[in-house]
């Protein structure tokens, strides 16, 4: 049996998951609206996020667990995520069954230069498996997040990592 990591308060994770058989898991711009709206409401109470990629069969997260949440409150608010989400679905694409293989991966970041690295593959994810040239032409990432001056829940904290937007926008290239 496969043994994860405990979503520790005050560390950072690399959290990852896809469809189950490879399934696809966004039909429609609809289907990642939703996923992102579920995954603010029941993520940012447990946890500060830095980086998202959503592709269409699988997905990344790059989060830190909040100093007040414990492994319970952190796993259950992941379970209830894709819970939520592969309900509605289901329903829409009119089928059963789990959406999602059965535990999501999570990978905790022990360095610096992993986490900023981490942050780096999750926006550049999506160029290797083919779904577009560059991080800022594909919309289902947090980098874009980052270019605005718009609030978010994306924590944009992560661009003082890189020591301001410029080496970070050099660092995505």
């Amino acid at each position: 049996m496969e043994k994860y990591d405990l979503l520790e308060p005050e560390q950072h994770y690399h959290i990852y998951n896809q469809g189950n058989d490879s399934i696809n898991l966004f039909k429609n711009e609809g289907n990642y609206l939703f996923f992102l709206q579920r995954f603010e409401k029941y993520i940012t109470p447990v946890a500060h996020i830095y980086a998202y990629a959503l592709m269409p069969n699988h997905f990344h997260f790059l989060v830190q667990i909040k100093t007040d949440s414990n492994e319970k409150t952190a796993s259950q608010a992941f379970a209830n995520l894709f819970n939520s989400y592969a309900k509605a679905f289901n329903k829409q694409q009119n089928r059963s069954g789990s959406l999602f293989r059965r535990k999501f991966r999570r990978k905790k970041i022990g360095s610096q230069r992993y986490l900023e690295n981490t942050l780096i593959y999750i926006h550049n994810n999506l160029v290797k498996h083919g779904y577009s040239n560059s991080a800022i032409e594909y919309p289902w990432t947090s980098y874009h997040n980052y270019l605005t001056i718009e609030e978010t829940f994306i924590n944009k904290y992560a661009v003082e990592w890189f020591k301001g937007i410029k080496k970070f926008k050099i660092g995505h290239e």
